[in-house]
């Protein structure tokens, strides 16, 4: 046994070289040529022994399903009643079958497979559209009510209450004695026209008081009590926070000096910077509510007063006065807050969610998801957006299904097809531009 395969390898070994290379480019052809045979086998496996030829566009063409007409998937609305290359591009036509369905302008694609990519439909629904605004502000003043306190004649300040700027003040609290030498005079003559009786000279006196700028009620007090009065107390005329107080002990006060300024608190108001693009649909005597981080949890509610007629062009808003009831004194100047201001109208419109619309930059696009699984892409055009939907003016009907995410996988499949070509049938918009916008919305929604 052992002398076995010293025999047989001894044999081998006296084999010549060439008959070993022989062996070995046969080999070599065998195995090419089996392989091509099974691959052509697998091609048509109808007529395993002889080789497919060519796809001949003519034969695409004779289908047991009729062909209604071919068409380029690039022009889809240019129609052939025969099959050939297409004029447009260099590639086949393709044939358009009666049981496909539509017009050439459609991605079928099945149920399982849009539950599968993620595909969200949305409705076209109709009703009203509120628009709410969100913006930031700070409670100011209400300049529209304020107190300028004045000296209507010349006199030395004999005392001044202990009164200073921000202060808070009720309304008739003191802020300053005001002595006028020059009243002392003209109360001694009233009075004695006040004891001769003489009803003329009374009124002739009282009006001389007047002008001198003495105030009607201390005119009555000084005819009442037969006294007179040479110091005036002047007080705040209205309740509010005291903005300026420029006075002080011992001051010479000429008629018309400014004593105080006083700011009144009843109401206060709110200014807000909105965004150019929302506020046209600001509108004066809109409600508007206010949450102050001072009071967490509370609403403050308000209205629309001023709509300021000037823009920031650095950061492209408008601002939005908006006034606010004080009744407690708590909104002080300066405080933050955040609003919300209910726009828009009662009018219904058609609207679809805003992450449905694909911006080509020259126009506005849909997906339309119809009953037959079929997708087509429409063409919109869009009005005001708020709250993640936004208004279609026309294109769309009450009751359709548009696609809200996943529009870039329909179109990877549509592009195939030249679904999206056929918008382009009036050359106003490439293609590519179309599909790239779709994949970057697409992308951009997941």
């Amino acid at each position: 046994m052992n002398d076995v395969p010293q025999t047989f390898w001894s044999q081998i070994s006296r084999v010549p070289a060439f008959v070993w290379v022989g062996l070995i480019i046969a080999a070599a052809v065998l195995s090419a040529g089996g392989g091509y045979w099974f691959a052509r086998r697998a091609d048509n496996p109808s007529n395993p022994m002889q080789p497919m030829a060519q796809s001949d566009p003519a034969a695409a063409g004779n289908s047991d399903r009729p062909a209604l007409y071919w068409y380029d998937p690039m022009v889809p609305n240019q129609h052939f009643d025969k099959p050939g290359k297409s004029p447009f591009m260099d590639m086949q036509l393709v044939p358009k079958y009666a049981d496909e369905g539509g017009a050439g302008g459609g991605v079928q694609i099945s149920p399982n497979i849009v539950q599968n990519l993620g595909l969200r439909i949305a409705p076209v629904e109709l009703g009203r559209l509120a628009q709410p605004i969100e913006a930031v502000g700070n409670i100011g003043f209400n300049q529209r009510n304020v107190a300028i306190v004045q000296s209507r004649t010349t006199g030395f300040v004999s005392r001044v209450y202990g009164r200073a700027p921000a202060d808070v003040l009720r309304r008739g609290a003191p802020l300053v004695d005001l002595l006028v030498p020059e009243w002392a005079g003209a109360q001694a003559e009233f009075l004695a026209l006040v004891r001769s009786g003489d009803r003329d000279l009374i009124e002739a006196g009282r009006q001389r008081l007047l002008l001198l700028g003495m105030p009607a009620d201390l005119i009555a007090h000084i005819e009442a009590n037969h006294q007179q009065q040479a110091t005036i107390t002047i007080a705040a005329p209205i309740s509010g926070a005291i903005e300026s107080l420029d006075i002080r002990e011992g001051m010479t006060i000429s008629a018309g000096a400014t004593l105080a300024r006083i700011n009144g608190l009843a109401t206060v108001w709110l200014e807000a910077a909105i965004p150019e693009a929302q506020s046209g649909a600001v509108a004066l005597g809109q409600s508007v509510e206010a949450q102050l981080a001072a009071y967490s949890g509370e609403t403050m509610k308000g209205r629309v007063i001023a709509i300021l007629p000037e823009t920031s062009v650095e950061t492209r808003t408008t601002r939005v006065r908006v006034e606010l009831p004080n009744p407690n004194l708590r909104l002080r100047p300066g405080m933050f807050a955040q609003l919300r201001l209910h726009a828009g109208d009662d009018t219904p419109r058609l609207w679809v969610p805003t992450e449905a619309i694909i911006r080509s930059g020259t126009r506005n696009l849909v997906i339309v998801a119809t009953d037959a699984n079929r997708f087509e892409p429409t063409e919109v055009r869009i009005g005001p957006e708020a709250g993640g939907k936004t208004v279609i003016l026309s294109g769309l009907e009450e009751g359709q299904k548009v696609v809200a995410s996943g529009q870039f996988l329909i179109d990877s499949e549509a592009s195939l097809r030249g679904v999206l070509a056929r918008l382009n049938s009036t050359g106003s918009t490439n293609n590519t531009d179309v599909r790239g916008t779709v994949e970057k919305q697409g992308a951009s929604h997941d």
